[in-house]
């Protein structure tokens, strides 16, 4: 059987999909990236936020059309439409009512169990919602299959989250924090060197958390010094990092480790005091800075990766003038903004003083805005500078597409470039691949992006 992934959402759903196409495989089953192929279709779901729901829901139901335009195959079958991830993990039984043209709902633990529940399926045939509670334990994948271009891959270090922020649903979808044990972590990253993987990009809800539960400390310092000396791997990246974890060993490691780029995504949601008590977030506007000041001083050229929320209930007048100036004095590199989004069953959604939507979107926009500046300005900083650029692949075009250590893949900005030498014979001398490693004199820049030529 054929198995089709649309996967939607953050880059731990997409490292799920990964788990779920490498057990299909183990199975004796193939996957296919041609959904008119596929026996057997998964929408795997975001249900993080309303309008990452609503991507979801208006997927689930662009699979649906496919089916019923579909033509069928030779033998006549129709295939097989799964909804598994978050959105399917929190409301998998309302949906399964909702929307019968649904065979089947999974949750975020049900992947080790795929095939034999598409077995039994086609015996039934009948609507199943399958929904287990998660482990207390961090489970692992048996196998995992990678993209075709597998230069960049992520490597989960632990599942869950224990922070209970007031606006988020995630403990709920995924349970507790369940540290991954640090062996298995190692002998993955070294399986994916050995694959042809350069950089690796470590994700869980919490990464600064990682270790606690299993070995009664923080232990990323540790584990990112035993990654570093993973032969094959060039680039290390941290997403998820929560500010108050961030030790001063952290940041010694991060400093002395070259591997470990100089890049850190910490999603800091406000500055106000008043707003950060009223979210249940541990930081404090003081800790903040201070973590940026450290941060700065110990790796000069850092680029910080940070996210907001606007509208938050109750957040003043007074608290977004107090975010949006700390926007314009800290000059942070790579900048997001979410409008709030009342989530049922968080202790957010219940609280008073819930803010119109328009005064939420404002504001957001008000930062972004601010934002675009402040990244415009940075990128002409680089004008001149000869920077190293993991190549990713062309345009349509012909022209080369890359990042920078300072950018994550799907979220940050680019680096445009030509190769003059291949130019110079209409590109058929050039040995560019994906995963390439090359130097680019920066010539040009744009809000997010960048333009240069590569150098020898």
């Amino acid at each position: 059987m054929r198995l089709y992934i649309e996967t939607l959402g953050c880059p731990k759903n997409f490292n799920d999909s990964e788990g779920l196409a490498g057990i299909w495989e183990a199975a004796g089953h193939q996957v296919t990236t041609k959904i008119k192929d596929a026996d057997v279709i998964v929408v795997n779901t975001c249900g993080f936020i309303n309008d990452a729901k609503r991507e979801s829901i208006d997927k689930i139901f662009d699979m649906i059309r496919f089916r019923e335009e579909f033509d069928g195959y030779d033998t006549g079958t129709l295939p097989i439409i799964v909804v598994s991830g978050c959105l399917s993990q929190r409301y998998g039984k309302e949906l399964s009512e909702e929307i019968p043209e649904v065979d089947l709902f999974l949750g975020v633990n049900e992947y080790e169990q795929f095939p034999q529940i598409i077995d039994q399926y086609k015996q039934a045939k009948e609507q199943r919602v399958f929904l287990s509670t998660c482990p207390n334990e961090f489970e692992e994948f048996t196998a995992r299959k990678l993209a075709d271009s597998h230069y960049t891959e992520t490597l989960r270090i632990a599942e869950g989250c224990n922070n209970h922020c007031a606006y988020c649903v995630i403990p709920q979808i995924r349970g507790g924090y369940r540290s991954r044990p640090m062996e298995n972590i190692l002998q993955e990253a070294q399986s994916l060197a050995s694959a042809g993987v350069k950089e690796l990009i470590l994700i869980a809800q919490d990464v600064t958390e990682y270790g606690r539960d299993l070995y009664g400390r923080l232990a990323l310092p540790e584990l990112l010094q035993k990654l570093c000396k993973v032969e094959g791997i060039r680039w290390i990246r941290l997403m998820y990092c929560y500010e108050d974890k961030i030790t001063d060993e952290l940041i010694k490691v991060m400093a002395a480790e070259e591997k470990i780029c100089n890049y850190i995504d910490i999603p800091l949601q406000h500055i106000s005091d008043h707003v950060l008590r009223a979210m249940r977030r541990r930081s404090t506007s003081l800790s903040i800075r201070n973590t940026i000041q450290r941060l700065r001083k110990a790796i000069p050229d850092i680029h910080i990766r940070t996210t907001f929320i606007t509208g938050f209930p109750g957040e003043t007048e007074e608290d977004f003038e107090e975010l949006a100036d700390f926007v314009e004095e800290y000059q942070f590199e790579r900048l997001g903004v979410f409008a709030y989004s009342r989530e049922e069953g968080t202790v957010a959604g219940d609280m008073e003083d819930q803010i119109d939507d328009d005064v939420k979107d404002v504001r957001a926009d008000s930062i972004m805005r601010m934002q675009v500046e402040i990244s415009r300005e940075h990128n002409q900083t680089m004008i001149g500078k000869i920077l190293e650029v993991i190549v990713d692949g062309q345009d349509e075009e012909g022209a080369w597409i890359g990042r920078t250590q300072y950018d994550a893949p799907e979220i940050d900005g680019t680096v445009i470039f030509r190769d003059l030498q291949a130019d110079s014979d209409g590109g058929a001398s050039t040995s560019l691949q994906p995963g390439d490693f090359v130097n680019v004199l920066i010539e040009d820049a744009f809000d997010y992006d960048l333009i240069g030529t590569r150098t020898v």
